[in-house]
């Protein structure tokens, strides 16, 4: 709501301006040609720009540290997670409840790292690798690599040398790269234990130290930069001005891609070229004054977008295409980035959100409680695991007294006489009887998320609609 209102405040004040440039003294003063277009460019370019600018801010919280701990660790530093994020966890917008993360940031613009991955059994795992613009370019794991130890060199754009033997290299089309890593885990002590000793027989060098004793150099702290406020609030409070300059420095280490030629030309008509300072000096008086506007009316596009990037299905939104690969589908790399920063490619997973009930109303907690009704046999159809996840408005977990964030296939739940299942979604306990199919939500707004990792591609699945996720209804 803060983020509407905000933004009717702007289109007020457009409309103002806009109003002004018409009258006779506007024109002899201010008046520049094309004012509209600018806005127009700017928020595109704005829309454009949001992965990367996102990305980094992201990469500055999460690798501002001198030595990994839970939740941070330096560039070049693997983040080996041994518990899944707390609920106070805010870096990265709707986190899960069903891996442990083993995750880095490389700088691979002046030299490529080799990741190696041990042998993991007959564990789930997937390691997405995101380039600046948050494409996954490569995704070893169970599905595409199997199960067996490998080794990955991982180069920037540009390089060209020598790969080890026994080595396969994976090119990223940016200097900036986000090794994703998930380890799927039950979240029992025993398990804990079997996915740290995984963990740590993962190791990330700098090709001139492969096969050598290396030391990881402690990070460089920046005492300035906040690590508490959520980056998605970080970027979203930016100026026009300093927005513009950021993404410009960020695109000299992460190039656009040749396809993004026409909103790179698009940029330069707001005075944004890569690798230089934004210059709205280009920009009249007035469109200066007019695309001062532009974050919050970007903003406002982006989270508008998810109400059309795809039909709702049982009340459920997912899209099974464009995901991870986006290509110049600029909207929806945004909108991922905004409510979903990370996203698998959809042979690795798909994720439907919802928004409102099957009666098309938003979820509310503090008055209604809700129920999922599965058949029999229509559990999420999947080759590695499903899980549904609570999140509040905003996309982050609700904290509650039984610290369950999540339901999924490794729940044992109560099931109806006929053989079908029924989740509770409420705020307060339907009774000890039904707790085991118990999902607490806020006594407030709130968002459900699936999760299917590895869907089947075969009917039923999500994939060819053969499957459905059933909806949300409000409980008798």
């Amino acid at each position: 709501m803060r983020r509407i209102m905000a933004t009717v405040g702007c289109l007020l004040l457009l409309a103002a301006i806009l109003a002004c440039s018409s009258s006779p003294k506007a024109t002899e003063t201010t008046q520049k040609p094309g004012a509209e277009q600018a806005v127009k460019d700017a928020v595109d370019v704005y829309v454009y720009g949001y992965p990367l600018v996102t990305m980094d801010m992201t990469r500055r919280q999460m690798t501002n540290v001198a030595t990994p701990d839970g939740t941070h660790a330096p560039m070049g530093q693997l983040l080996k997670a041994r518990n899944y994020p707390p609920p106070d966890y805010h870096a990265v917008t709707a986190p899960n409840a069903d891996t442990l993360y083993t995750t880095a940031w490389i700088d691979v613009s002046q030299e490529p790292w080799v990741l190696s991955v041990p042998d993991m059994g007959d564990r789930y795992y997937l390691l997405p690798m995101l380039s600046g613009w948050t494409d996954v370019f490569q995704v070893p794991g169970k599905r595409t690599t199997g199960d067996k130890a490998q080794k990955f060199l991982i180069s920037g754009p540009n390089w060209s040398g020598a790969v080890p033997d026994g080595v396969t290299q994976y090119k990223s089309p940016t200097g900036l790269v986000w090794i994703l890593g998930r380890i799927y885990c039950t979240g029992t002590p025993a398990d804990y234990a079997a996915v740290h000793a995984l963990q740590d027989k993962f190791s990330l060098v700098p090709l001139s130290s492969y096969g050598k004793p290396y030391t990881p150099v402690p990070g460089t702290v920046d005492s300035s930069f906040d690590m508490k406020t959520a980056v998605r609030d970080q970027v979203d409070a930016l100026s026009v001005d300093d927005y513009f300059n950021y993404l410009a420095r960020l695109m000299k280490m992460n190039p656009p891609a040749a396809e993004d030629a026409p909103i790179v030309e698009k940029m330069k008509s707001i005075g944004l070229e890569p690798g230089k300072d934004f210059d709205p000096g280009k920009l009249g008086a007035f469109d200066r004054e007019v695309i001062k506007t532009v974050p919050k009316l970007a903003q406002v596009k982006i989270l508008e977008y998810f109400k059309q990037a795809a039909e709702p299905v049982n009340g459920w939104t997912y899209l099974t295409k464009n995901i991870g690969v986006y290509g110049t589908d600029y909207i929806q790399r945004a909108l991922v980035t905004a409510i979903g920063l990370g996203a698998n490619r959809p042979q690795d997973a798909i994720y439907p959100t919802s928004q409102k009930n099957a009666d098309a109303k938003e979820y509310d907690g503090a008055s209604n409680k809700y129920v999922m009704h599965f058949d029999k046999g229509q559990m999420p159809p999947v080759n590695g695991f499903w899980s549904i996840t609570m999140y509040d408005k905003d996309y982050f977990f609700v904290p509650n007294a039984l610290n369950r964030y999540t339901l999924s296939a490794r729940n044992k739940f109560n099931v109806n006489p006929d053989g079908s299942v029924d989740l509770y979604l409420q705020a307060d306990s339907p009774g000890k009887a039904k707790e085991a199919n118990w999902l607490p939500a806020p006594k407030a707004q709130f968002i459900p998320m699936l999760r299917l990792y590895w869907p089947k591609e075969t009917p039923p699945s999500i994939i060819d609609a053969t499957w459905k996720p059933p909806a949300i209804t409000v409980a008798n």
